[in-house]
């Protein structure tokens, strides 16, 4: 998703311009959420919309959801993770390298077999091309086959070059998640309380968010919605029953402490 983040916020046909707009995505098809203001410019109307149901309704769904809704949900995720570092700083960071390991792992593993099977391919290309040009040159190949032949090779291959170069690249990317962790952490001390979002809070803490289609839970609208933090992913703070009980263990270590040291 790193191409998410090139895009510049661009003012809607009213010349608006929210915290949000190029950060928001749609679950369902990936493309841009558009940012609208209603004929009245009252901004506590505003919303997002799908840019591919505004193009084609056959396409995906309206995905509508209001700005002020938004701006809600983050703020509160915000607050939430942010209390979560600076309260459970050894733990989250643990958790989170716990979850990278596992993920990296795979996806590593995965690139590298990747990576592997274009290099093998690449060299097996090489022999081939050396193959046909020597059949052509003896006459077993004609230059009309030749000329076929070595051109879907030489496409073939600078495909597969290209794609090692991404390859390599990802790998290199993924190697980077420790130094990602650390700088997060470092940005979340900064903090001591977030009470209102800002261009630069966002810009700084978010690197893009998905939205699904509204559900109705228990007769309740509910907006889901991924937020992608910055180096990070997604990260699920503890509810506030979660947190009692974290703080409880807390004070039993402690506790737990003090007696080994009497």
């Amino acid at each position: 998703m790193q191409e998410l983040r090139s895009h510049k916020r661009r003012p809607n046909r009213t010349g608006e311009i929210s915290i949000f707009s190029g950060l928001l995505y749609c679950a369902d098809c990936g493309e841009k959420l558009y940012y609208s203001v209603t004929n009245n410019y009252s901004r506590e109307q505003a919303y997002f919309f799908c840019s591919n149901y505004r193009k084609n309704t056959a396409n995906c769904t309206a995905h509508y959801i209001r700005e002020k809704v938004v701006y809600a949900l983050v703020l509160e995720s915000l607050r939430r993770v942010l209390f979560y570092v600076q309260a459970f700083e050894k733990q989250f960071v643990q958790e989170q390298l716990d979850k990278s390991s596992e993920e990296q792992r795979k996806e590593l593993a995965k690139k590298r077999r990747e990576l592997a099977k274009s290099e093998k391919r690449i060299v097996e290309l090489d022999i081939l091309f050396q193959r046909i040009y020597e059949d052509n040159v003896s006459g077993k190949l004609s230059d009309e086959r030749f000329a076929t032949m070595s051109v879907n090779y030489e496409t073939e291959q600078k495909a597969l070059k290209e794609s090692l170069i991404q390859l390599k690249a990802d790998i290199e990317m993924q190697n980077d998640k420790t130094a990602n962790l650390s700088e997060f952490v470092e940005k979340v001390r900064r903090y001591t309380e977030i009470t209102e979002l800002t261009p630069a809070i966002v810009n700084e803490f978010i690197d893009y968010i998905m939205i699904s289609k509204k559900q109705m839970i228990d007769e309740k609208t509910v907006y889901p919605i991924d937020i992608y933090y910055s180096g990070i992913g997604i990260i699920n703070a503890p509810s506030a029953e979660e947190y009692e009980e974290m703080f409880q263990e807390r004070l039993k270590q402690k506790h737990s402490e003090k007696e080994k040291t009497a």
